[in-house]
C-alpha cells in the first residue's frame, strides 16, 4: 500500500527530531523536561530550513571574552573549556546531519567589543580571544562553525565609535529596560545574574561592597541593553537562523538556551571560570582559584589550559 504520511508531515517530523537533540542541552532555570511541541519558535524556524532542503543555521551570541578576574579564570585567552564547548557545538551540527542530509552550521556571535567598556576589558584582549577562537575552530577542523564579531558589521570605526554607533542606533531606552525588569521574572533573573556576574568579575575595587554593587547594578542595566542591541543586529545578518543563548530561558521562549559544559549551576560559562578533568575522565568548570585547591595546572602549547583533579584535594 503507499504511505500515507505526507511529504510536510514529513518535514515536520524531521524538525522536531532536531529539536529533540537540542533538548538535553537545555539551559532553563525552570523545572523539568518539555516536549518539542513545547518550543514552537526553534520548531518552526528548524522546519523551515528543512522544508527548503537547507542546513539549519544557529546564531549563537557567546565567548565574547574571558572574565577580568584572575580569581576565576587562566588568562585572558580560550582555553581548554572553549576548545571543549566548540567541539560540542560542532558535533552538536554534526549529529543533524544524520537526521538531515544538508546538516547545520553555527555562528558563533561573539560580543565581547559590545560591552567591553561595561565589563573592564580592553578592546586589545576581546580582539585577541576572538582571533584565538577563530583559530581553534580552524585548528581543530570545526568545519560547521563560524565567528561572527561587531568588526564584521562596524569593521571601519574605532572600537569606542562602535559602541557610541551601537547605543545610538540599537539599544532599547533605560526607561522601556526598567520597566520590563519590575513586570517580567524572566528580565528580573537575568539582571541579577548579570549584576551577580559584574560583582565577581571585578578584582580590585576601592570602595565598600555595597559601592561596588550599586555600581554594578547600574553596569547591568547597560549590558543588558547592548546585548539586546546585538541580537537585534545579528537578526539583521543572520535573519531566518535559529536563535541560541547561553542564559537560561523559559520553556517555549524565543530563544533556546543552551548547556555548553556541565557547571555548578546555569550560569557558568567558559568565559568567566576554568576546566577541570575529574578523574573519572568528565569535565566541569569551576573558579581558577577552586581549581588550584581540586587539582593541577595543566599547560597546553606554552599556555595555562585547564586543572587535572588530584585525588584527596
Amino acid at each position: 500500500m503507499p504511505s500515507t504520511t505526507t511529504p510536510d508531515a514529513l518535514t515536520v517530523a524531521t524538525g522536531t527530531a532536531i529539536v529533540n537533540l537540542l533538548l538535553p542541552h537545555h539551559r532553563t532555570a525552570g523545572p523539568g523536561h518539555a516536549a518539542a511541541e513545547a518550543f514552537p519558535h526553534q520548531l518552526r524556524r528548524i522546519t523551515d530550513f528543512v522544508r527548503e532542503g537547507a542546513p539549519v543555521v544557529f546564531t549563537l551570541p557567546a565567548f565574547p571574552c574571558k572574565s577580568p578576574n584572575p580569581a576565576k579564570v587562566l588568562g585572558h585567552l580560550p582555553d581548554m573549556g572553549e576548545r571543549l564547548s566548540l567541539t560540542f557545538l560542532d558535533a552538536l551540527c554534526r549529529d543533524v546531519e544524520r537526521i538531515h542530509p544538508p546538516g547545520a552550521r553555527m555562528v558563533i556571535c561573539s560580543d565581547g567589543h559590545v560591552f567591553g567598556d561595561l565589563i573592564g576589558v580592553t578592546d586589545g584582549h576581546i580582539d585577541a580571544y576572538a582571533d584565538e577562537l577563530r583559530l581553534l575552530i580552524s585548528r581543530l577542523g570545526l568545519t560547521r562553525l563560524s565567528v561572527f564579531d561587531l568588526r564584521d558589521v562596524l569593521g571601519h570605526l574605532p572600537p569606542q565609535e562602535r559602541r557610541a554607533h551601537v547605543d545610538e542606533h540599537h539599544t532599547p531606552t533605560l526607561e522601556a529596560l526598567r520597566a520590563e525588569i519590575g513586570a517580567d521574572g524572566h528580565a528580573l533573573a537575568l539582571y541579577r545574574g548579570i549584576t551577580r556576574f559584574l560583582v565577581e568579575d571585578t578584582a580590585d575595587h576601592p570602595g565598600t561592597r555595597s559601592a561596588l554593587q550599586r555600581a554594578c547594578r547600574r553596569r547591568a542595566y547597560g549590558v543588558i541593553r547592548r546585548s539586546r542591541a546585538w541580537g537585534d543586529l545579528v537578526a539583521d545578518h543572520h535573519p531566518h537562523s535559529v536563535r541560541l543563548s547561553i542564559h537560561p530561558q523559559p520553556v517555549g521562549a524565543p530563544k533556546f538556551g543552551i548547556r555548553l559544559l556541565e557547571a555548578p549551576d546555569a550560569w557558568t560559562t567558559p568565559w568567566h571560570s576554568a576546566a577541570l578533568r575529574r578523574t573519572d575522565g568528565t569535565w566541569t568548570l569551576l573558579p581558577s582559584a577552586t581549581g588550584e585547591q581540586q587539582g593541577r595546572l595543566i599547560h597546553h602549547e606554552g599556555r595555562p589550559s585547564h586543572f587535572e583533579q588530584v585525588l584527596g584535594a
